[in-house]
């Protein structure tokens, strides 16, 4: 079986293309564990750097990838690669919700909110008048 040159650029073409889109991904999960790996050790400037990497590599890879379906197909193994990291966002995204819901209440557990004005205390009307006791009229 003999392939014409028109079939042999189409495979040409689709290798390429799924080498462009294969940099953009492979930048979304370098920095996807990079930021598991920040969140692991606990580092907040680690963490705030590789959130910001992240977002960046994800929007470069989300462009490469519209562009990549506009103009035909995206391979199906790139494709559930994506998906894969979207996936992996999320559940970060979760368990920072979670970690910071849980640091919030341990926050309000030692240092509790400031307390409600009391109407008397145990000097009668004197203290919300300020001190001194009788009024002057």
């Amino acid at each position: 079986m003999r392939h014409s040159q028109q079939e042999f650029d189409s495979i040409s073409d689709a290798a390429a293309q799924a080498a462009a889109l294969e940099r953009p991904l492979e930048a979304v999960e370098q920095q996807l564990v990079a930021l598991g790996t920040a969140l692991h050790r606990q580092d907040a400037a680690a963490v705030d750097a590789a959130a910001a990497e992240l977002h960046v590599a994800l929007a470069a890879a989300v462009d490469h990838f519209t562009l990549a379906a506009r103009q035909g197909s995206v391979p199906a193994p790139l494709r559930r690669r994506l998906a894969q990291a979207g996936g992996q966002v999320a559940a970060q995204r979760e368990a920072l919700a979670r970690a910071t819901a849980s640091l919030d209440r341990a926050i309000d557990v030692l240092i509790p909110r400031s307390a409600p004005a009391t109407l008397y205390s145990s000097q009668g009307a004197s203290e919300r008048l300020g001190g001194g006791g009788a009024l002057m009229a």
